[in-house]
């Protein structure tokens, strides 16, 4: 028990083991079931036994009682004789001068072979009570003169089946004595008590052989289940490491938790670089306008306020930084609600049309110089599972990287149409492009294709992670498609709001 208490700690279990456990708590049930099945067995045996016997005394005293029946006066030793051997007086008047019938009553018939077994005992009793024939040598005096039906009792410390009859004659009708036997149940004790030994051994064979083949079992189905523990340490003890669940051919819910746990790693790490990589692009966005605004600042300090030119230009200067900043800390902002959606918006829903046509009408006003174009295959107003406040937003998001990227062509196509379960928003611009190796990365934080010329434009890099964030809580999703000098269209899929 210590040695397993080790091997316990050693590992870092609080308690036994799952295999331990699965082993126990298998071996306990096909326990309790054999028990259940042991005792059923045991008591349908017992009580089948018990009824056949029950069955066959009452058989043999219906049968005593009917050949006594044939005698027409009180029973004697002589008149029983006759009537229970079925003998004339003449056949047998060699026995009618003798009172000792036993060894000739097991040569008659099969009937008196029966009466002759060693377990049954065979009284008849005359009115008087009197005793004048048994088939052993031990007597037994008459219990009642009523009807008894066989009866489990103890005579003289053995325990049997008592059965009693009254004879009546068949011809005058008139009571003529009493016949009593009692069959000793010693044989079926012997019998019952073999049956619970057997079954005593039987059960304590199956509680080793169960408890022995549930331990290889549990251990052999758990065996994923202790790589998955092993793995799950492995990267508590080094979040950095790249330890994966290995493969499990095993095609049920094991595989399926293997394929979900290789899954959240791998989404864990990507959220953990993620995480640096926000980290350090935070770090230096904001590295950058704080130290232009600190050299103006130290520059008016020294000598600059002294020169209206260099302190409006230093003035101006810091002002333009602590509103980028500002934009900054609100487009984090935006991307930290965006990530709590499902737990604030799950219910709220929008009017595709009302929304898109609104946000196109304002972008008309907003760019003049611009040409917006709307493409309606929508027959009637399509309702979506997302907050109005969040789609017009996305949609603001998408249109304001087409203004800002667009080049000599200044056009905007954008159209609505429905795609199974799902609304599909497509904007298109003719502007600068993004190359395949950057269009995969477009979506995430702070990345600008051009870094130099998207500062020049105001952007911060977080629009399209907002938009891919906002879309993927309300389980909808974006993609790109674009050519290097031709421009980009963004498709965007939301869910229809299905009623219930």
């Amino acid at each position: 028990m210590k040695k397993i208490k080790d091997k316990i700690s050693s590992k870092g279990l609080k308690g036994p083991s799952l295999t331990i456990k699965w082993a126990f708590a298998s071996s306990f049930f096909i326990f309790v079931v054999f028990t259940i099945f042991a005792v059923i067995t045991y008591k349908s045996s017992v009580n089948l036994i018990v009824a056949k016997e029950r069955k066959n005394i009452g058989q043999t005293i219906s049968s005593v009682a009917s050949r006594l029946a044939n005698s027409d006066s009180e029973l004697t030793v002589l008149n029983t004789y006759r009537s229970l051997t079925n003998n004339d007086p003449e056949e047998n008047s060699q026995y009618d001068r003798t009172s000792i019938v036993e060894g000739n009553l097991m040569k008659i018939d099969p009937f008196i072979s029966e009466l002759g077994q060693d377990a049954l005992s065979l009284y008849v009793y005359n009115l008087e009570e009197k005793l004048v024939f048994k088939t052993h040598d031990d007597d037994l005096a008459l219990f009642q003169t009523t009807r008894k039906d066989p009866t489990i009792i103890t005579v003289n410390g053995i325990t049997g089946f008592l059965s009693i009859q009254p004879i009546y004659s068949k011809t005058t009708t008139e009571k003529i004595g009493y016949a009593q036997t009692f069959y000793e149940l010693s044989s079926f004790y012997e019998i019952r008590s073999k049956l619970l030994l057997t079954l005593i051994v039987l059960e304590v064979i199956s509680l080793i052989l169960s408890s022995i083949l549930g331990f290889f079992l549990s251990a052999y189905f758990l065996k994923p289940l202790k790589v998955l523990r092993d793995t799950m340490d492995t990267v508590r003890k080094n979040p950095e490491s790249d330890a994966h669940m290995p493969e499990i051919n095993t095609n049920d819910e094991l595989t399926d938790l293997a394929e979900i746990f290789n899954e959240m790693l791998d989404r864990m790490r990507t959220y953990i670089e993620q995480q640096k990589q926000f980290v350090e692009d935070v770090s230096h966005e904001l590295r950058t306008p704080v130290a232009i605004m600190e050299g103006h600042l130290s520059l008016l300090q020294r000598w600059g306020k002294d020169d209206p030119e260099v302190l409006e230009e230093s003035l101006a200067a810091s002002v333009q930084e602590l509103s980028r900043m500002k934009s900054l800390v609100q487009e984090m902002l935006d991307l930290s609600r965006a990530e709590q959606v499902d737990i604030q918006y799950t219910h709220e829903t929008t009017h595709a049309k009302e929304v898109t046509y609104q946000v196109y009408n304002n972008f008309k006003m907003l760019y003049p110089e611009f040409t917006f174009t709307l493409d309606d295959d929508l027959s009637d107003e399509v309702t979506l599972s997302i907050y109005r406040n969040h789609f017009e937003q996305i949609i603001i998001i998408i249109l304001d990287n087409a203004v800002k990227y667009s080049t000599d062509r200044k056009e905007v196509h954008i159209s609505i149409s429905t795609q199974g379960k799902d609304f599909e928003l497509a904007i298109q611009d003719f502007g600068e492009g993004v190359s395949e190796e950057d269009l995969d990365k477009i979506f995430n934080r702070f990345y600008r294709v051009d870094k130099a010329r998207a500062r020049t434009k105001g952007g911060n890099g977080l629009g399209l992670s907002i938009a891919k964030q906002l879309l993927a809580s309300y389980k909808g999703r974006i993609a790109a498609e674009s050519v290097i000098g031709q421009g980009t269209i963004f498709r965007i899929f939301i869910p229809i709001h299905q009623e219930k």
